[in-house]
């Protein structure tokens, strides 16, 4: 019996290690303010440096949404925003929990 609960506990113990790595890292980012938002960075808390422009050649129009899988396959959950708006403003929002989120809003 003393056996068989140890295996169980080990069990959910490796089940939840798999959860946490399997996490769900889709996001919604809702553009709320007046402006395009041109260029879309998220960068994982342990990279030194943004990653490839998310929305490549599109664009996130003012009062739109996208959802974005944010997911480089590095299982970090934190990670920090750039986005790049049509008049030249970049706005950095930084620690991120996207394991967690399932919306980001840019407002005016």
């Amino acid at each position: 019996m003393l056996r068989t609960s140890a295996a169980f506990a080990l069990a959910i113990m490796a089940m939840g290690t798999i959860d946490a790595a399997a996490q769900d890292r889709h996001v919604r980012i809702n553009n709320n303010t007046s402006y395009d938002i041109i260029e879309f960075y998220a960068s994982n808390k342990g990279s030194r440096s943004w990653e490839e422009d998310i929305l490549g050649r599109s664009i996130l129009p003012a009062g739109h949404s996208v959802v974005i899988n944010i997911d480089d396959g590095s299982g970090y959950c934190k990670y920090d925003f750039l986005a790049v708006f049509e008049d030249g403003e970049e706005l950095t929002k930084y620690d991120n929990n996207v394991c967690e989120l399932s919306q980001f809003s840019y407002t005016d």
